[in-house]
């Protein structure tokens, strides 16, 4: 800044130097002029020189007094000429009498006049004077006085050196000065260059102006110093406010307190008018300058408010977020649509309620939208379900909110019930005075929109908070919107649910047989998740024996009650085999590696690996149990004192995984009036408890005697049943029977056709003592052909046994072979082969079954219905009926 200045003063000072050489060279040339003009008008006047020039030799009169003239005068030279312009005089005698040139072009010759023109002396300033007669009417001639230019110059140049010191005195004290005042502004800028004061400045104007927060200045003596625009509009502040104190400007009594006090504040709120100002203060020079506060102020009113609506706009949001993770957690409709109404209230509304399309709530697609819905939920405050109960149907009037929404497809508000009730008198007037009554006075309604359908309506209402708003439609849309998709996959579910639990059920045995061999009851409870593979069955078998089957499929859905449903249908068939449990659980996992291998891979699906399954066959005749499992828990057998044990039956993989592994038989004999439980390990093991912890609790739960199987599964479920459950729980429980041995004959058949007669006696004396009299014939019939053709076609040993179950004699002949019997046409001309036949007549049902040395050939006479009377016929009369026979 200094340096700008001083060549700013050395411009000045050269232009100054400049001026006044410029202004004494002009100067000199007036005085030039004057001078001349002055010589040659008092040489023109002079006595004599008039008489001279009109002397005989005006030359020698003038020259010595022009000579003189000039020398006194200062003038270069004085110059006398006739008139038609030949010289008189002259300083070089050489040029007396010579022409000059010119007299100045355009002057008149009559008056005296003053030129500057080139003459022989060179550029000079020349004033001349004409010389008139006594008369004044003629010019005798004229005397011309002049100084040259050069003359002129070495009189400037004589006063430059002192112009020039004049100008760099001026120079030295201006740039003393600027120095002086450089330093004082340096001192109180604290050196800030030119730039950031213009920066500070234009802040300053902008605080002072432009700046949208109030800022005072306060001396230590509580005087006002500086306030800019925005603190006078927010305090309104008088025009002279400023050198005023604070206490006297009349601000609010907290606020005047606080601006005089000079004590720190951090956004302190003060009453200003109808304004909330938020006030900091701080001091201008804590480090020990001038006492005093440098204070801003923003109105925080409007700020307020954008506040409150921005804690509104943030509930709103941490409301549709909780609504995300608090709707949709049970898969079931009516709980979806509760937790809705429960997440709305109170926060968005004093009730809410949610009424549905009947088919939703059975888990169907609705058809369209209608006009009838159903109350599912409601929830709110007391009064709330003075609206519609639960469960009742409602039927919406056209010009009901709901009903307008539901033809729209968008929400509808009513901000004010009382004002608009015609529809609600229309739909109920009674319903309409209890709302009204109870408070409410607003309502927004909302369609639930799913994948393009309406799936009912979703109504909140407000007595209690202030009525709705336009504002509030977009909100409540937000929140119907994500609790709609929760209760269309609710639906969905549902309705998969109920298809794959109708599937499983209808797969499931209706009822199970009453067979004489056991006492059985069962449970079966779906998961939470959906239904899944878990089965039960009993089966009978031939010689009055029984099996029971418990299988689980690992998964839920339709794919596992699919895959359980083969398996019981599997189970059957290979049953009807009268397989040992052993071949039985083989072939069925050759069953389900064959499934694995070919359709899993062609549908792409997950097969049917990981079931599980255990297989016991129970004969009465004996006590004796068969079972084999196949990565199925161990099953229960509670003996006739209570006390509990878990049979040690050889473990194998599940079907599927056994890599064609053998499995292993386990051989029990059972007590009568013992209790075998057979269940899946949903029963004993979930996510919070261990297997160990199951087996230990159902242990616990079965060491009871003297219950009956109905009795067992109702403590079981009620001790063991988790509240979620997670997995499918089947339960199986069979009281043990011993058939009576009174009711049990057995022969042994000597190889010999003749004993065949002692046979027959035999049969007829016991069928009378078990008073089966009625049933000798048929029975004779049928012993006669089983025996004789085992002693025929069979080996030895042979062995003949009587069984009396309750409502069935059976008779089984025993051989060592293992060829099998089986129908076939005989033809007219054939001698036998039609003994079979007449066996299938007479029975209700035949078969053969192995043992693990030879056969059993088996027939079951019921002694109620058409096979235990022959009504009379004989066997020719049959035997012309049917051409069929057996051989061997």
């Amino acid at each position: 800044m200094f340096l700008l200045q001083l060549a700013i003063m050395v411009l000045f000072a050269a232009a100054a130097g400049a001026a006044l050489v410029f202004q004494a060279r002009s100067a000199s040339m007036q005085e030039a002029r004057q001078l001349a003009f002055g010589v040659a008008q008092a040489f023109a006047h002079a006595p004599g020189t008039l008489e001279a020039m009109k002397s005989d030799d005006p030359r020698a009169l003038m020259q010595p007094r022009a000579e003189q003239a000039r020398k006194e005068s200062g003038v270069d030279y004085v110059v006398a000429f006739d008139p038609n312009g030949f010289r008189w005089t002259h300083p070089d005698p050489a040029l007396i009498g010579k022409h000059i040139y010119a007299l100045r072009e355009g002057a008149a010759a009559d008056r005296p006049f003053t030129q500057t023109f080139e003459g022989s002396l060179g550029l000079s300033v020349d004033s001349t004077v004409p010389v008139h007669d006594t008369g004044g009417k003629a010019i005798v001639g004229f005397v011309s006085a002049g100084i040259t230019v050069d003359s002129v110059d070495e009189v400037v140049q004589g006063q430059l050196p002192q112009l020039l010191g004049f100008a760099g005195g001026a120079l030295v004290v201006s740039a003393s000065g600027t120095a002086l005042v450089s330093r004082r502004l340096r001192r109180q800028t604290h050196g800030l260059d030119p730039s950031e004061m213009t920066r500070m400045y234009e802040h300053h104007d902008a605080v002072l102006h432009a700046v949208r927060e109030g800022v005072l200045i306060v001396g230590g003596d509580g005087r006002l110093l500086l306030a800019n625009d925005e603190a006078r509009r927010l305090l309104a502040l008088p025009p002279d406010a400023e050198e005023r104190r604070v206490a006297d400007l009349g601000l609010e009594a907290g606020t005047a307190r606080l601006l005089g006090s000079g004590r720190v504040a951090t956004d302190e709120v003060h009453l200003a008018g109808d304004r909330l100002l938020a006030v900091n203060m701080r001091p201008v020079d804590p480090d020990g300058g001038p006492a005093g506060s440098v204070v801003t102020l923003r109105d925080t009113t409007e700020l307020r408010a954008l506040a409150g609506r921005a804690d509104v706009a943030r509930e709103r949001l941490r409301l549709l977020y909780e609504a995300g993770v608090r709707i949709g957690t049970t898969l079931d409709v009516t709980s979806t649509a509760q937790e809705l109404t429960e997440v709305a209230v109170p926060r968005f509304a004093d009730a809410a309620t949610v009424d549905l399309l009947d088919p939703v709530l059975r888990g169907e697609e609705p058809a369209g939208p209608g006009s009838e819905m159903r109350r599912a939920a409601v929830h709110g405050v007391e009064g709330a379900r003075t609206l519609h109960a639960l469960g009742e149907p409602i039927r919406f009037v056209p010009t009901s909110p709901t009903a307008v929404g539901v033809e729209r497809g968008h929400a509808v508000l009513e901000a004010d019930l009382a004002a608009s009730g015609d529809w609600m008198a229309a739909q109920d007037p009674d319903r309409a005075r209890r709302v009204l009554d109870h408070g409410f006075h607003s309502l927004i309604t909302v369609p639930l929109r799913a994948r393009g359908g309406v799936l009912g309506m979703a109504s909140f209402w407000r007595s209690e908070a202030p009525p709705f708003e336009e504002e509030d439609l977009a909100f409540a849309e937000e929140l119907v919107a994500r609790a709609a998709v929760a209760i269309d996959n609710a639906r969905r579910y549902t309705r998969e649910h109920a298809l794959a639990e109708t599937l499983q059920r209808s797969l499931l045995p209706g009822s199970l047989p009453d067979h004489p061999a056991v006492e059985v009851a069962h449970r079966y409870l779906p998961a939470l998740d959906g239904v899944g593979g878990d089965w039960f069955d009993v089966i009978p078998l031939p010689g009055a024996r029984v099996a029971l089957v418990v299988g689980d499929v690992v998964g839920h859905g339709l794919h596992a009650a699919a895959t359980m449903g083969q398996l019981r249908a599997a189970v059957h068939t290979f049953s009807a085999l009268d397989l040992s449990p052993d071949e039985l659980l083989g072939h069925l996992d050759e069953l389900v590696a064959r499934i694995d291998g070919d359709e899993s891979a062609e549908r792409d699906d997950k097969g049917v690996t990981g079931a599980t399954c255990l297989y016991a066959v129970y004969d009465p005749s004996s006590g004796q149990c068969s079972l084999a499992r196949s990565g199925h828990p161990e099953p229960a057998l509670v003996h006739p004192d209570g006390t509990v044990e878990y049979l040690r039956v050889p473990g194998s993989p599940p079907l599927g995984l056994g890599g064609g592994e053998p499995f292993e038989t386990a051989e029990v004999t059972l007590p009568e009036g013992s209790r075998l439980v057979l269940y899946t390990d949903g029963l004993v093991e979930d996510r919070d408890r261990g297997i160990d912890i199951g087996l230990e609790a159902l242990r616990d739960a079965l060491a009871r005697p003297g219950r009956s199987p109905e009795e067992i599964c109702r403590d079981v479920f009620d001790t063991l049943l988790p509240a979620s459950p997670g997995d499918d729980i089947a339960l199986l429980v069979a009281r043990t029977h011993l058939l009576d041995p009174s009711r049990v004959a057995e022969w042994n058949v000597p190889g010999n056709p003749a004993a065949v007669a002692g046979i027959r006696a035999d049969v007829t004396r016991r069928l009378g003592a078990w008073g089966l009299d009625e049933m000798a014939f048929t029975t004779e019939l049928v012993i006669s052909e089983l025996v004789t053709n085992a002693i025929r076609y069979g080996t030895g040993p042979i062995r003949l046994r009587m069984l009396h179950d309750r409502d069935t004699l059976i008779c089984e002949v025993a051989d060592g072979s293992s060829t099998s019997p089986h129908l076939r046409r005989a033809a007219t001309t054939d001698e036998g082969g039609r003994g079979l036949f007449l066996v299938a007549q007479f029975s209700r049902r035949w078969g053969t079954r192995y043992t693990a040395r030879g056969k059993v050939i088996w027939t079951e006479q019921s002694l109620h219905g058409p096979a235990s009377d022959a009504d009379g016929a004989t066997a020719d009369v049959l035997l012309d009926q049917w051409d069929e026979a057996w051989s061997t």
